[in-house]
């Protein structure tokens, strides 16, 4: 819980969780563009956490196999399990207790969610739709250590390992080109939630996590520059999230076969600048920033049925949703159900955690 933190992915996170607050804010409160296009963008933020994710788990993995370490499948899912699970319980259990308020159209058999299958099938406005990003994280922390596993102990040559990722990145853009030709664009439900579609936005973070630990001198090379990256990552992510919102181009079959892709290079790109010391990403420790990065997971599981609760509120009230002050006391408390959901339930865990696995990490993930 001590370990040392990095202030560019703090930013990066803190900026993640604000994206997905303020795409739910109009979706569920406002239901307006309140944030114009920063709100229209604001389901990037998911994006950006799976390349987080990508990088800072597949870190773990690629540092200990590159001091040939041996990889503890028993300890890493346990660490895994122990981070993930106890506050998507305690949140998965208010949504069945309190059905009434919280439940969608229609709710997932309780084994989904139990297994982290959910998005599997899963339709825009049923129950806990957010939590089909953990199930693709999920499924991905089950695949990438026992693929990692097998790479090693049949000692494969590391070209082996770079053109599987690139594959992988492949293959979730031919899906989505293959369901873009059969009417399904990329925002589809079937094409937006499902693992083949979006599994691929980790990849970029792992591959971060091969070249810092197997490509020691490029890896250094690139952190000479990181203003550079800085300045690529901003305007590569500007420009492709431009033409995923634009109706000019959103329907372009390139545009759904790469977009999401692309998103996550960007973001790497970012990832990468965040991580060099020259880099004013790096460098620059934004208030509140560290505390938002560490709350997140929580915030994440927690903002939106305090939303939609406090939206249905609002409208009964005839409370107009935009103004400044609405804005910030509804964020707020938000904001506020995943600090407790931090303190409550996942700081407990995460020293138990600790003490059973301890870790001399840079940043706890």
């Amino acid at each position: 819980m001590q370990a040392k933190r990095i202030n560019g992915l703090d930013t990066l996170r803190a900026i993640a969780i604000v994206f997905v607050l303020m795409t739910h804010y109009c979706g569920f409160v406002s239901r307006k563009q309140t944030f114009g296009f920063m709100g229209d963008i604001g389901w990037a933020g998911v994006d950006l956490f799976f390349v987080l994710s990508g990088y800072l788990i597949g870190n773990q993995i690629m540092s200990a196999a590159a001091k040939g370490q041996a990889l503890s499948l028993k300890n890493f899912f346990a660490k895994r399990l122990l981070r993930t699970l106890p506050n998507y319980y305690v949140v998965l259990a208010a949504y069945f207790i309190f059905p009434v308020a919280l439940a969608g159209r229609s709710t997932s058999s309780l084994w989904q969610f139990l297994t982290f299958t959910q998005n599997i099938g899963l339709e825009y406005g049923q129950t806990f739709t957010h939590s089909w990003s953990l199930c693709i994280e999920e499924q991905f922390y089950l695949i990438l250590p026992i693929v990692s596993l097998i790479l090693v102990r049949l000692k494969s040559p590391l070209w082996l390992s770079w053109g599987l990722l690139i594959a992988a990145i492949g293959t979730g853009m031919l899906f989505r080109g293959m369901a873009f030709m059969d009417a399904h664009p990329a925002f589809d439900a079937q094409v937006y939630y499902s693992s083949f579609g979006r599994f691929d936005e980790l990849l970029p973070g792992v591959a971060i996590a091969m070249l810092k630990n197997f490509h020691t001198g490029l890896y250094d090379r690139l952190m000479r520059h990181g203003q550079a990256l800085l300045i690529t990552g901003l305007l590569a992510a500007g420009s492709v999230l431009y033409c995923i919102s634009s109706e000019d181009y959103n329907k372009l079959l390139i545009v759904n076969t790469m977009g999401f892709s692309l998103v996550a290079i960007s973001f790497a790109i970012l990832t990468l600048a965040a991580l060099s010391p020259n880099s004013y990403l790096h460098r620059l420790r934004l208030p509140g920033a560290a505390q938002l990065a560490l709350w997140s997971y929580a915030v994440y599981l927690v903002h939106k049925p305090v939303f939609m609760l406090i939206g249905m509120q609002l409208d009964k009230r005839h409370i107009d949703a935009n103004t400044p002050l609405t804005i910030v006391l509804v964020t707020a408390a938000g904001v506020f159900g995943g600090w407790l959901l931090y303190r409550l339930v996942e700081t407990p865990f995460m020293q138990i955690r600790a003490r059973w696995f301890p870790s001399g990490s840079q940043q706890a993930h």
